[in-house]
């Protein structure tokens, strides 16, 4: 069984920063891609970032600047850090893995931008 622990959200004024981590435990063989998603009430999620098994980060079109991704893969697990962050960033923030055979999604954790 696979599990994903999410930590580092909470309540940040606009403008700071924030990094969340993601670590990856249990029978996991051969982790590919590693991403966060997003998510508030009434909307679909979506992604935020993903990162290929070799270091190539993707993020987001409109997130490009303030977000950035990265991963230990001696450790199995994913970061994200973001910068000046926004009331509009306040989310539900998902880790999600795929391996070589399905995906796996944390429990999530909470963003909250606000002064």
């Amino acid at each position: 069984q696979v599990q994903l622990v999410e930590s580092g959200g909470g309540l940040v004024q606009p403008g700071g920063s924030l990094t969340l981590s993601c670590a990856a435990s249990g029978s996991i063989s051969s982790i590919r891609t590693m991403g966060w998603y997003r998510q508030v009430p009434g909307n679909q999620r979506e992604l935020v970032a993903t990162i290929t098994d070799t270091g190539i980060p993707i993020v987001a079109t409109s997130l490009k600047g303030r977000f950035t991704i990265t991963r230990d893969n001696a450790k199995n697990t994913v970061s994200l850090q973001i910068n000046i962050l926004k009331p509009e960033d306040t989310a539900v923030y998902y880790c999600n893995i795929n391996g070589a055979l399905r995906g796996y999604w944390g429990q999530g954790t909470q963003v909250t931008v606000s002064s």
